[in-house]
């Protein structure tokens, strides 16, 4: 386990610095945070995301987004609405930036096969991009996480592997965008994380991104925070 531990951070500070081309290599600062209210299936969930079109400096987007969730008692369902400000900026030295709101719904389904967690995340966004026209787009992802140590992922100490993959389907063609396409793009992810606690795990991970006329490898760096009121004894 110190060897496949050792070998992350390495690969961590390397994959930069021997990619062919920077612009092909970006990274992502994330975090998560879900709160969760005292004997109520009712949530708060909130994510901040610093998106570089290289290992840093290079903003290629600021997401924040929030939104409130409700959970089925047995754990398997949640329903969450919310909100999310998107700033996009142009790769390279150019400082200009575009802005968008988005609206989205979505539903999370999760299984268990055997120690293996299963995750089906149905996504559906209604978009208002700066200067273009109103659009919509569907998402599905499935994330599979394998403890590696524990029996459990949300055992204290958890070392555990990530795999997941993610299409984005557009609602519509708009008139005046001709060269968007149904297709947007696929993200597909492995990484490593470690729970630090109950309440909170950090993940590092290699993404590839793919569109029509696009691919772009990312560095992806998380943290993923369970909060409770004080009446919860989760």
């Amino acid at each position: 386990m110190k060897k496949l531990l050792t070998a992350v951070l390495i690969s961590i500070f390397c994959i930069p610095a021997f990619a062919q081309d920077e612009s092909d290599l970006g990274s992502w600062y994330m975090y998560f945070g879900n709160f969760r209210f005292s004997e109520t299936p009712w949530a708060l969930h909130g994510e901040v995301q610093y998106r570089n079109n290289n290992f840093l400096g290079d903003l290629e987007q600021l997401l924040l987004r929030t939104g409130v969730q409700y959970n089925l008692k047995s754990g398997q369902v949640s329903f969450l609405a919310g909100y999310a400000s998107i700033t996009t900026g142009i790769p390279g030295d150019d400082s200009d930036t575009f802005h968008e709101n988005r609206i989205y719904q979505e539903v999370i389904l999760r299984q268990k096969l055997g120690r293996v967690g299963l995750m089906h995340r149905y996504r559906y966004e209604q978009r208002w991009i700066a200067e273009n026209d109103f659009r919509t787009r569907f998402r599905y992802a499935i994330f599979v996480n394998v403890p590696l140590n524990k029996k459990e992922l949300n055992e204290k100490g958890a070392v555990y592997a990530q795999l997941y993959d993610e299409i984005f389907i557009n609602g519509e063609k708009p008139d005046s965008s001709p060269s968007i396409q149904f297709f947007d793009r696929n993200r597909i992810y492995l990484g490593l994380g470690y729970r630090t606690s109950t309440k909170l795990a950090l993940q590092f991970g290699i993404m590839e991104q793919t569109g029509n006329n696009f691919s772009k490898t990312q560095l992806q760096f998380s943290a993923f925070h369970q909060l409770f009121s004080k009446k919860q004894t989760q």
